[in-house]
């Protein structure tokens, strides 16, 4: 008889930690602006891959950075 009050004492733990947990859990983050997945580019400088969007053009072509366009239209002037 003790043996089956621990094992029902047990599963009841077991089921209010788990339903505490279900209610303390942040819910899923929803994503912000478009939900189709961009396209991604690499940068002409360092070859990074990162979304079109946040790609700088140049006359090289992409770019991640201000600085890596900066840098490769000075080593490419007739680009």
């Amino acid at each position: 008889m003790k043996f089956v009050l621990i094992v029902v004492a047990v599963v009841a733990l077991l089921w209010l930690l788990g339903g505490l947990r279900r209610r303390v859990a942040p819910p899923p983050a929803k994503t912000s602006g478009s939900s189709s997945p961009q396209e991604m580019v690499a940068c002409a400088q360092c070859g990074v891959h990162l979304p079109r969007g946040e790609s700088l053009p140049g006359r090289g072509g992409v770019f991640c950075g201000e600085a890596h366009r900066a840098a490769f239209e000075q080593e490419h002037p007739g680009s």
